[in-house]
Formats: structure tokens, sequence, C-alpha cells
């Protein structure tokens, strides 16, 4: 998992780009107010950010609004477009060790992750998108009648997007790649803990030739510089991911406008083992589903569901690989996990954990800080967890995983759905009617069979329930970023 022999051409990068992108121009917020953005490995500052509100969306909105209705983004050869989003992925990998380190340095996950997989990702994300951006068209449609009748894919128009801490960059490629391609304007706002390399992002944006006003970034907070992307009547949808709380206010905060919404929420899943599964792999695999960025995965297998037959051998298992999993300096090149990442996501987590503990499951292992300084928890395990403990119904978004034992199908499908989540979940078995089966019955939009965490920029990924609605990624990414036009024509011409 650990890649050591990549060479990191910069490990301490330098802090560029701290101010609001508007319009194709780097500005400090108009009220002059900034925040720190911290380094979650040692509670030290990193640089202070603009601190955007509704001045500074506004003066985006006006920007992406200019941008839209009268430059040349969404009139652009759909090919050029496509073009423009393809250099920027090349300049993305140009720069990729300082980017790597930039998301490591603000977001705490290890530098051999940052590296590997969310930018590595973020740039196919990128690129899939780049090559759908001249194959988005509509259809003719033999209607009754002596009409013509066809459609049109139109982009439908600015976009607010708001993105969460945990894949910083990843969360930017996905969020940018359909909008762009589709021929929409974008306002983003990061998340406030992570804002540093979707503002160096813009840059490289601008650098590729993406028109100014096409992108616009406003760091800040939820309550001021996002809830002004949600109210503000410029904005024509906004995308979301983060939590289900803060996605019920703004569906009433949008209601009044009627915007296009789509949301990625969180997660409680099930990751389910069978007694004839592959022991090592699904291991491994359900490892990985829980540990995978200090446990801050919407779709974390948090939820492991073993066979009676198989449980204490299978805890055996996962606990020693727990207790080897190396815990420290993310920029550490043995580094596995880093630390959570801020002291209320920490605290929030070792809540979850006393409850675990006074409601009577046991803890095989972790459940400690580790060290005094920066935000880091030991890999944890509950066994005896029965389904009405909090632990495992509420989501954690940390290193914990509750063990569950299961006799027969029917019940585990019961068990495994009734939560109000929906996002994913995960079947290890060597018998694959079983396989289809359990994943045909099982309530989520991802189903994994005898994997974890198998990500595709082609594979549309998102919620049933409680999880969110509408779909990232694939061609089913598109969607929210087009309207569909219907243009009918009278062929009944008069005759001369």
């Amino acid at each position: 998992m650990i890649q050591s022999t990549i060479q990191i051409k910069s490990a301490t990068p330098t802090i560029r780009q701290t101010e609001c992108f508007i319009g194709g121009h780097w500005l400090p917020a108009r009220s002059g107010k900034t925040f720190e953005t911290i380094n979650p490995a040692t509670e030290e500052m990193i640089a202070r950010v603009a601190e955007g509100d509704v001045a500074d969306v506004d003066a985006a909105v006006k920007a992406a609004r200019e941008a839209f209705d009268s430059g040349p983004w969404p009139r652009m050869n759909a090919r050029d477009r496509g073009r423009l989003i393809l250099k920027l992925c090349d300049l993305i990998e140009s720069e990729i060790d300082e980017l790597a380190a930039i998301e490591t340095l603000d977001n705490g996950k290890p530098l051999s992750d940052s590296r590997t997989i969310d930018i590595p990702l973020a740039i196919e994300a990128l690129r899939y998108y780049g090559g759908w951006a001249d194959k988005i068209h509509g259809q003719t449609i033999p209607v009754s009648g002596n009409y013509f009748t066809y459609t049109r894919r139109e982009p439908v128009g600015v976009v607010g997007q708001i993105i969460p801490w945990n894949f910083p960059i990843l969360m930017v490629a996905w969020k940018w790649g359909p909008a762009l391609a589709a021929g929409c304007t974008i306002v983003m706002k990061p998340a406030e803990q992570t804002p540093l390399t979707c503002l160096r992002l813009a840059r490289l944006a601008q650098k590729a030739g993406i028109p100014d006003g096409v992108i616009n970034i406003v760091p800040g907070f939820g309550p001021t510089a996002g809830a002004a992307i949600v109210k503000h009547p410029g904005i024509d949808k906004v995308a979301f991911t983060g939590s289900g709380e803060t996605a019920q206010v703004i569906m009433r905060q949008s209601a009044d406008s009627l915007k296009r919404l789509t949301f990625e929420l969180g997660g409680k899943s099930p990751n389910i083992v069978f007694a004839d599964a592959d022991l090592d792999a699904a291991t491994r695999g359900a490892h990985v589903g829980i540990h995978l960025n200090q446990g801050q995965c919407c779709c974390a297998g948090s939820r492991l569901f073993v066979q009676d037959s198989i449980h204490d051998a299978f805890v055996e298992k996962i606990v020693s690989m727990s207790k080897a999993r190396r815990v420290g300096n993310p920029f550490d090149a043995q580094t596995e996990q880093g630390p959570q990442i801020d002291k209320v996501q920490f605290d929030k987590i070792m809540s979850f954990i006393d409850s675990g503990r006074a409601q009577g499951a046991t803890c095989a292992t972790g459940g400690k800080r580790v060290g005094n300084r920066g935000f880091f928890i030991e890999p944890t395990i509950f066994t005896n967890v029965q389904d009405e403990m909090t632990i495992a119904r509420e989501e954690i978004f940390g290193p914990v995983l509750s063990v569950l034992r299961f006799g027969d199908t029917e019940e585990l499908v019961q068990r495994a759905n009734a939560t109000p989540f929906g996002l994913a979940a995960a079947v290890w078995t060597r018998d694959i009617a079983r396989a289809h089966d359990v994943a045909r019955r099982i309530r989520a939009g991802t189903v994994w069979i005898n994997c974890y965490d198998v990500f595709d920029a082609a594979a549309p990924f998102g919620g049933f329930k409680s999880s969110g609605f509408g779909r990232e990624l694939g061609e089913r990414g598109l969607d929210p970023y087009l309207e569909t036009k219907t243009v009918t024509v009278s062929l009944d011409l008069p005759r001369e």
C-alpha cells in the first residue's frame, strides 16, 4: 500500500494562492477578513486565507454569469473546450509532486496516498470528462404528424459547488469535470479546512487557457459563503458533498429559487463477509474499507458483517492487521495513516469510541489518541456490537470499525438495509449467484463484490435514501449539468 520509491520534489511546498479567485483575478475578501488553515499533523498554521462571504460570492456569481451569458465558454466549439480541460490535466500532472505535498500539508493524509491515489484519480476524472465535451448531443424523435422533432442538451448555467475536506483535490475534479464539459460556469466554495489545492488548481486552469470567469473560487465558511451560494438568485444549480444535515438546510434555502440540486452525502456501509469468502482478501478489503483516508470516507465499510462460523478467525486477522498499521507523520514514506482533519472531528470520533465502550461493545484494538500533538487516533475495532448501538447506527467518519455477527442471508439483508443510509456496500463470497443476489437486494448506490473502494471515472457514484441523489462520474454525472430542450419544426410548408 505504501510506495516508498516515490521521489517528492517539494516536501515543503510554497503556498502562493490564498485569496479569492474571481473573474480571473486574485482578490482579498471584501471584508478584509482571513482565516487560518491548520496542519492537522502539527496543529500549526499553514497560511491565512481570504474569508469570503456574501459580497465575494455576489462578485463571483456576476463574473460567472457574464462568462456564461456572453462569454465564449458555452459557445466554444465543444472539441476545443475538451482540449482545454485536457491541457489542465497536463498541467496538474506537471505539478503533481507539489500538489501532493500541499494536499498532505493541508489535509494530513499520507503523502503516498496524495501522490498515488488522489491526484491520479483527479486527473483521470478530468480527462474522462474532457473526452466527453464533444460527445454531448441530443436525439431526433419520430413524433406523430408532419413534424421534425429533435432534442438539444444545453448547459444548465452557473453552478455553485460546495466540496468537503476529506478528498480536496479529487472533489474539485469530480465537480469541475462534468460542469466544464457541459459548458457551465462555476462558483466553488472549498472546505475551510482544506482550501489550498483548490486555489492552486484555479491558477492552473487559468494557465491552461480556460477563460476568466468560468471558474471562480470563494474560500470561507458554510453559514456565510456557502449559504450565499445556495441563496443567490444568479446560480442555477448547486452540487454539494457533505453531511445530510447541511443538505437539508440547502434544500430549504434553495426552495424559493427552485435550484437544481445534487447531493452526495454520508453512509454507514455494510461490508459483508460470508463463510466461503477468500478470508485473506476479505481481511485486506475490510481493512482498507474502514481505514482508508483515516476512515474519513463517506463510503467507508464501517459495519462489518461476518458470518458466525468464521467470525472469531476473521476478527483475529483484521485486529492483527489494524495493530500493525503505521500511524504518524504523513510525510514519512512508511506512514499508512495520518491525523484526522481537525480537533472537531477528533473529538467527535473519540466520543463515539467512548459510547461504544459505554454501550457494551468490546474494543478489540485501538481506541486511544496517538501522541500528544496532532489529531492522530489509533485504528480501532469494536466486537460484540449490536445493531442498536450508536457506533453501529451513526456515521463516525473515522478509523472505527464495528464488527457484527450474522447467520443466514435473509437475516443479513434485512439488517444491512436497516439504516437510513444507502451509499455503498460490499459482498465477499465465492458463490457468484449469492453475490449477485445480495448485491441486487442491498439498497445502495454502489456494491462491490470481492473488492472494496474500487473507483473509476466511467462508473457512476452516488447514494440511495439519505445518502443523496444524483450521480457523479460516468455519463450519468453529466446529467445534472445539462438541460434537455425539445425543438419541433412543422414540415407543412406553404406550396407555391
